[in-house]
This record gives C-alpha cells, sequence and structure tokens, in this order.
C-alpha cells in the first residue's frame, strides 16, 4: 500500500517519510509522523484523512465502501510492524481509535482504546501477561465501557466490525453539539473535517514499570521554563486526560525510571526546538520502554502565554514579530488583572483547596449542573461550575462559567486544558466529595493559589509597571509599529491586530 501525499489517497500508513499536510491528517496525525521524522519512538499507525470526513458529511453517507475495502492493507501494515495480528492469537494487535482535527480541539471528539479485544485476545494478553490476568481483565473492561460510551452499543465480537463501528463513530463526533459550539466559539470553519488516526496500542497498565502521562515542555500555568507534567503508574492515557485518577508529579517517574525520564525530557528538546514553541506530549511507558502518542502547541494561561513568548525570542527560537503575534491584547489585560486583599482573606476559612489549573479570581455562586449552569449565567448570574470532573459535555457551561473547580483531576486534565484555552479561572483536585455541598452557595475562587474562599472577597487591583517581560514586548510593538506608535501594550497589539486582518 502506498502512502505517499501526492495521490491525497483516503488512507496513509505514516512513516517518516511522509509528506501530507495537517490540513489532510489532521493534527494527531501529522504529529506522529513529525516525531517519526525526528527519530522518536512513535508505534505504528494509519490515518482516514479528514478528506473522507468532508465527504461523509457532504453526502450523508457512512464510511464510504471505498474506503473501508482499504483499511485491511493498513491493518496488514501494522502487523507487519509490531509482528502481532489484528484480533488474533498467540500475538494479538490492539488499537486505539482517535479524531484528530488540523486545528487542535481538546476534549472535543471521540477515542476508542484497546479495540480488538474478543475472548481468545484476552486469554492470549493474559498468558503474555505471566503471573495474573488482572491486565487483560483490566484491558477488556477500559474496551467495553469507552466503546460504549462513544458509539452507543455493546461491542460486537467481530474486531473489524469493532474497528469499523468505532470509525464512524469518530468521524460522526465533528458534528456532536459540543464540536459545533466549540468551533463557533472560536470562530473555526465547520468544514474542515476530522481525522481518525488507527494506531497500535502500547500498554501503560501491564505492569509495575508501565504507566502513562502528560508533559509541558514548559510550564504552561506560570510560565516557567521547566519541564511540567503529570506521571499515573499502571495507567492508560483516558486516566489523566479525563481527570478521573489524581496523577503524581514527574519527579515521581525521574525516582523509579530515571532512563525513560530522561529519554523523555530529551524527546520533549527536540520536539520544541523543532516546532520552536512550547509542547503538549503524551507519552507511555510500557515495561520500561518509552512511547509518544502525541505532541501538540501547548494550551497556556495568559501569564504563560507572554512568559513564553520573551523567553522564546531571548533564546533565539522565534523572532520579536513572532512574539509578538502569539501575544494577545486580553493575556496582558488578564496579566494586568487584580488580586484578593489580603487584609480580607482568612485562610483558616477555605471550603475547597486543590491544583491551580488557570490563574485568575472570580466570585459567583457554585453550581454543580452543567444545564443549570448555562440557564443562570443566560439570566445574567454569575455562575462557578462545581463537578467531580469535566468531560466534553460540560464544555458549552464551562464557557460561560466564571470559574471552574472540580473535585478530582490534575493540571492535565480536561478541565485544565480546555479551562487554560478559554482563560477561566480552574482549580483542579480539590478531594472527591468535597464541593457538591457548596452548590448555592456564593463562593470566591482564587485560581492562582488553588483555594476556594466563602463569600465575596475584596479585590485590588495589580501594579506591573516593572514588569521586565511586558516592558520587552513593548519595546519590540514599538520598533515593529510605523514611527514607533505611541500606546499602552495592549494598543499596539490590538493596532497591530487590526492591521494583519487588513
Amino acid at each position: 500500500m502506498t502512502s505517499t501525499a501526492d495521490d491525497l489517497s483516503s488512507i496513509l500508513v505514516l512513516d517518516a517519510v511522509t509528506t501530507a499536510d495537517r490540513d489532510l491528517l489532521g493534527g494527531k496525525a501529522w504529529s506522529i509522523q513529525r516525531m517519526m521524522a525526528l527519530g522518536i519512538p512513535v508505534p505504528p499507525a494509519f490515518v482516514i484523512t479528514t478528506d473522507v470526513c468532508r465527504r461523509m458529511h457532504s453526502t450523508g453517507e457512512t464510511l464510504p465502501a471505498d474506503v473501508w475495502r482499504d483499511v485491511p492493507a493498513a491493518v496488514a501494515e501494522l502487523e507487519a510492524l509490531t509482528a502481532r495480528r489484528f484480533g488474533a492469537a498467540p500475538r494479538p494487535l490492539l488499537v486505539s481509535v482517535r479524531s484528530g482535527a488540523a486545528t487542535s480541539m481538546p476534549g472535543m471528539m471521540d477515542t476508542v482504546l484497546n479495540l480488538g479485544m474478543t475472548d481468545e485476545v484476552e486469554q492470549a494478553l493474559a498468558e503474555q501477561a505471566g503471573d495474573t490476568a488482572a491486565f487483560a481483565a483490566d484491558t477488556r473492561r477500559r474496551f467495553r465501557e469507552q466503546f460504549e460510551k462513544v458509539v452507543g452499543c455493546p461491542p460486537p465480537s467481530d474486531p473489524w466490525e469493532q474497528l469499523r463501528l468505532a470509525a464512524v463513530a469518530v468521524l460522526d463526533s465533528w458534528n456532536s453539539p459540543r464540536a459545533i459550539s466549540y468551533r463557533e466559539s472560536r470562530g473555526l470553519p465547520h468544514d474542515g473535517g476530522t481525522a481518525v488516526t488507527v494506531q497500535a496500542m502500547v500498554f501503560g497498565n501491564l505492569d509495575d514499570r508501565s504507566g502513562t502521562g502528560v508533559l509541558f515542555t514548559r510550564d504552561p500555568l506560570t510560565g516557567g521554563a521547566e519541564a511540567y507534567g503529570e506521571w499515573l503508574p499502571r495507567g492508560q492515557g483516558e486516566d489523566v486526560v479525563s481527570g478521573r485518577a489524581d496523577a503524581l508529579a514527574l519527579a515521581d517517574l525521574a525516582a523509579t525510571m530515571p532512563g525513560v525520564h530522561a529519554d523523555l525530557l530529551a524527546a520533549a528538546a527536540r520536539l520544541e526546538t523543532d516546532s520552536r514553541d512550547v509542547q503538549d506530549i503524551e507519552f507511555t511507558v510500557e515495561s520500561g520502554t518509552l512511547w509518544l502518542l502525541q505532541a501538540r502547541v501547548a494550551k497556556r494561561s495568559p501569564e504563560a502565554a507572554i512568559r513564553h513568548a520573551v523567553m522564546l525570542r531571548q533564546e533565539g527560537l522565534i523572532t520579536a514579530a513572532e512574539a509578538l503575534d502569539r501575544v494577545q491584547p486580553e493575556h496582558v489585560r488578564t496579566l494586568l488583572t487584580a488580586h484578593l486583599d489580603q487584609a480580607d482573606v482568612d485562610p483558616t476559612a477555605a471550603v475547597a483547596t486543590g491544583k491551580p489549573a488557570c490563574p485568575g479570581i472570580a466570585t459567583g455562586i457554585v453550581v454543580t449542573d452543567a444545564d443549570d449552569a448555562e440557564e443562570r449565567a443566560d439570566r445574567g448570574e454569575a455562575v462557578i461550575l462545581a463537578r467531580p470532573t469535566t468531560d466534553p459535555d460540560d464544555v458549552a457551561a464551562m464557557s460561560v462559567a466564571v470559574a471552574v473547580i472540580t473535585e478530582l483531576g490534575g493540571s492535565t486534565s480536561h478541565a485544565a486544558v480546555v479551562c487554560r484555552e478559554m482563560a477561566i479561572p480552574c482549580v483542579v483536585g480539590c478531594g472527591a466529595g468535597t464541593l457538591m455541598a457548596l452548590a448555592g452557595q456564593t463562593v470566591t475562587v482564587d485560581a492562582s493559589t488553588g483555594t476556594v474562599y466563602p463569600g465575596e472577597i475584596t479585590v485590588v487591583p495589580a501594579t506591573t509597571v516593572d514588569d521586565p517581560d511586558l516592558a520587552l514586548l513593548a519595546q519590540w510593538a514599538r520598533a515593529e509599529s510605523p514611527h514607533g506608535a505611541p500606546g499602552s501594550l495592549p494598543e499596539l497589539l490590538q493596532r497591530r491586530k487590526m492591521e494583519r486582518i487588513r
């Protein structure tokens, strides 16, 4: 099977020489081919391109017969690369089926992991795992639960039918209400479509030297230069992203598997240098072997966007003009926002504490139901959405809330990533059972410290006149403007933005 970009095939097997662009491959598959080209360890994969999604939604047909006819040949290439057989013993190949639009839409569309599971496969996995069948049973449970959630029916016994149904569900998720709402809120076009990336599974839940994690090459919260992320032993990727499990700091990985940690940081540095921007990397460790699954430009807080832009310019990775292009006027205005009056704060009175996920301060009424939050926000109420953990169905409510707080999850969970993109104050991981009882109460969220206080607390305006990063950006903006135009930094950036539009 050929996998060249020139033929614009509906299905492409990804490799180090594939030259197809992001619009055709989608962001996830594009990042896989990019990592392969850089010599980074990535499980083999193929992609059903965005052309198929556009074709489906323009004609109203399901997965076209000619596309499905080419899938077995693509699977055969994965089998050859892994020395495994799809859905068959004694060395079964299981795959993940993931969405991937050209423009990143974190948490908006659907994924199915561990696909290809049957009775025979479960038995083969148990035998490979050695002394316990727990891994095989856990993997099958994960597959069944995720398949039923995404596809909406129990998984059929035929692995090929599992694959077809999952691919259709992922393609259909492009036009789900939450995905449409997401695109509309960000001015993204509706005609781009999503690709479907089918990738050989590697198992973070296999043994004590396995796990999964997310790494940011620099801190997406504060804008610090240090790597930042979370690690979950004996977990799979969805455990961390969903926020259902409390992950550990990357220091735990460094302590238990220093070689893997060093390899991860080396790969991260290679990716950041190649992309010239901060990276958000999903990775899995299987029995002590590191695999990277995805790398994309990191969503980050407004402060981090500013700090990183200046930092990358000073390191010579980007130009001053590029640094200015990465900073929006609202980023600066957010950085110039206020802080709580410490004379009005009683640290012992906090009603909840968790991990800061996106800085900011907000006061409002705690609402625990997403639909109720939307209705109350429409009536003009300041709503703080409190959930055990968020998922894509909550995004509409999150977008109208003044803050989001969750009981579970870490700084790379769904709530954290989405709130950072939307610049909504967010605190995660407050503890199971800590927030639901706050429903109806007025609270103040200090998402810079991860603290939730009862009632309304006085806010003091911030002063950042001497901030060196803002001063540098203003200097660069004036130098880039005709005749060194005067004005505040937000005004200069807004003027620059409007000039580019014209």
